[in-house]
């Protein structure tokens, strides 16, 4: 399976790329997915991240995952590796195992000093209905989200 989304950003790649993983900025667009939405670790390539939000009784919950490649402003490829329940990695059950190797990969692509991101979510299995349909509605959301954000003049 492989999903597409994109935005066209009036910001050049660089600005685009900070305010994507800057943590302060990251927060505000990811959070149509899950309110609470952040990550511990860093971008540099072969690096663990874990991808939390607290879920319905405030424990973390969310993705266990390495940075598979890192070319900065450039491209960025995201790697799950497991999940996160109730606060604790798992990168053995059936359900984590389900996940893994699923990518996240960012394409960051200057268009006339505008930049156009790519966004592919690709997976080996089937995505259950529910999850393509919550994708379908909240990626263009966040892109939307990150394009108001990259696109605010700092003064």
């Amino acid at each position: 399976m492989k999903l597409q989304y994109s935005v066209v950003i009036n910001a050049p790649k660089e600005k685009v790329w900070e305010t994507m993983l800057n943590k302060d900025t990251y927060e505000k667009w990811t959070d149509v997915f899950m309110p609470g939405s952040s990550y511990v670790g860093d971008w540099d390539e072969g690096s663990k991240i874990l991808f939390l939000a607290p879920d319905e009784i405030g424990k973390e919950s969310g993705m266990v995952s390495r940075i598979k490649e890192n070319r900065r402003y450039e491209y960025i490829s995201i790697e799950s590796l497991g999940l996160v329940s109730n606060g604790e990695e798992d990168i053995s059950s059936q359900e984590a195992k389900e996940w893994a190797g699923s990518l996240e990969n960012y394409t960051f692509k200057d268009v006339d000093g505008k930049t156009e991101l790519l966004v592919d979510l690709i997976s080996d299995g089937d995505v259950d209905p529910e999850m393509l349909e919550m994708s379908e509605k909240t990626w263009p959301k966040a892109l939307s989200i990150l394009k108001k954000l990259a696109e605010k003049v700092v003064t």
